[in-house]
């Protein structure tokens, strides 16, 4: 599916062409899932996701720009985020599930991150941080959704407004 994804994106994925991948009928995928969200769903409910590593240094700005920048570099990334959003649009509960999945590595880097910039004194006590990770995920998901990389300059522009909203 992830191959699929990556190489043709989700539009272009089709119930014909998985069955054909995987040596079935049409029937017997269908015999299981409902839909290629559904496929898709479980596929990444159940598999393996793409390691991202975020940064957590001593500067705030410069983790910001870096998680900004890391976020939909490659076509497989942007391609899952993008497939993604489909299956939420089609599926809201499977969508969900998915999103939390998908979304709690940003959700715990960011209160790790804030707590740290609290603490330094570089962040306002009152900000919260499971509000500051849902505009950080909107952002990469919007690029996502656009089928591009933010890009350094946009990253460095996103990290800039983010910091300015919860500098102390």
């Amino acid at each position: 599916m992830r191959a699929a994804l990556s190489s043709s994106g989700y539009e272009a994925v089709t119930i014909e062409g998985l069955a054909e991948a995987a040596g079935v009928s049409k029937q017997t995928i269908y015999r299981w899932w409902p839909s290629k969200a559904a496929i898709l769903g479980e596929a990444l409910l159940e598999g393996s996701l793409p390691l991202v590593d975020l940064p957590m240094t001593d500067d705030l700005a410069a983790d910001l720009k870096a998680m900004f920048a890391v976020q939909g570099q490659d076509a497989e990334t942007i391609a899952l985020a993008r497939a993604l959003i489909a299956v939420t649009a089609t599926d809201p509960e499977l969508g969900a599930r998915l999103n939390e999945r998908l979304a709690a590595p940003i959700r715990e880097w960011t209160a790790q991150r804030l707590a740290r910039g609290v603490a330094s004194g570089e962040v306002r006590a009152d900000v919260d941080a499971a509000v500051v990770a849902d505009q950080l995920i909107a952002l990469g998901s919007y690029g996502a959704l656009l089928g591009v990389p933010l890009g350094q300059e946009r990253a460095d522009a996103l990290s800039d407004l983010v910091l300015r909203g919860i500098s102390r």
